[in-house]
């Protein structure tokens, strides 16, 4: 890819510099590898659209979701991981595309809401599935968002439980740290309503920020973009006074057009936000929760599951209503 080919070159050539000012693992910038954002051919909106051509709402639904570019999430679900990791960033490499991707298999993942219960049977088991989704990048660009929710609600958990999943969040960054050079990782932070800036420093420096490129805020929720800067601006400066150092973050934007109104269980009156771009008040603005996917049995979802397609709810969310 010629955008590839120019980065490399210019590495070579200040290779000697880079060596002697401090070698990091991280520093190739994937989103100047690739020429744009990768569409998942396979998402479930793409998936309903070429299955629905006559229905009345695929045309807006096609227009205004299903080719704006969107993480693919990856879990027990994904079959053998490297493969399925592997396969996707190949796609997206050879058409000189950056491919989003989301981690979310942890141990005891949605521990305390539920709605999204499951993971890896043991956190040993989730070592062997993050380092087998970290070798399936290897060295092609990629954007990851790693474990959404995982530091967001410890209200339930002892602090044993806390060490453990943060114990494994610090490993899987040193997986990525290891295997694949030329991805950003962004660690999960929440959102503006679930913890204060200070402590949601704390929690992301104890489970290894340090390793990462970036954090990422408001995944599958819906708190509007200015509101996303200001927390995580927040959490910079709290991580700056406390251990010295900040980091890039990122901001999911596919459903706040309309901002939150409390709930974040499919509430009703959403609007997709801006789509996904470099820049936009954050380092990106990412699509990582697909428009008109569920989020569990609530809300205006009551009877679907958690990543159900929802055709109507999808459609009432382009319009705002």
């Amino acid at each position: 890819m010629r955008h590839r080919l120019r980065a490399l070159v210019a590495a070579l050539f200040a290779l000697p510099l880079a060596l002697a000012i401090a070698p990091s693992a991280h520093a190739a910038d994937p989103t100047t590898m690739t020429n744009g954002f990768y569409v998942d051919p396979d998402s479930s909106a793409k998936r309903w659209v070429a299955a629905n051509s006559g229905d009345g709402r695929t045309p807006a639904i096609n227009a205004s979701i299903a080719n704006t570019p969107t993480a693919r999430w990856f879990g027990s679900w994904s079959g053998t991981i490297g493969t399925a990791t592997g396969a996707y960033v190949g796609a997206a490499d050879s058409g000189d595309k950056l491919p989003i991707l989301v981690a979310y298999n942890i141990y005891n993942r949605d521990y305390c809401g539920g709605h999204s219960a499951g993971g890896a049977a043991s956190p040993s088991a989730y070592a062997t599935w993050i380092a087998q989704f970290t070798g399936g990048i290897a060295n092609r660009p990629a954007v990851v968002i790693l474990e959404p929710d995982s530091l967001g609600d410890y209200g339930c958990m002892t602090q044993a439980q806390i060490d453990e999943r943060e114990g494994m969040l610090t490993g899987a960054l040193a997986q990525f740290n290891r295997q694949a050079p030329n991805t950003w990782v962004y660690l999960d932070a929440g959102n503006p309503g679930w913890a204060d800036p200070a402590t949601m420093a704390r929690r992301l420096h104890e489970a290894g920020l340090r390793q990462a490129h970036g954090f990422s805020l408001n995944v599958s929720n819906y708190f509007t973009t200015a509101e996303n800067t200001a927390y995580g601006n927040a959490v910079n400066s709290e991580l700056n006074a406390r251990y010295g150092y900040t980091r890039p973050f990122v901001v999911d934007t596919s459903r706040n057009g309309n901002g939150s109104n409390g709930q974040w269980c499919n509430p009703s009156g959403r609007r997709i936000g801006a789509p996904t771009q470099l820049g936009g008040g954050a380092e990106m603005l990412l699509w990582i929760k697909v428009p008109g996917e569920s989020d569990g049995n609530c809300g205006v979802g009551a009877g679907s599951s958690a990543g159900q397609f929802l055709p109507e709810a999808a459609y009432k969310m382009i319009y705002g209503y």
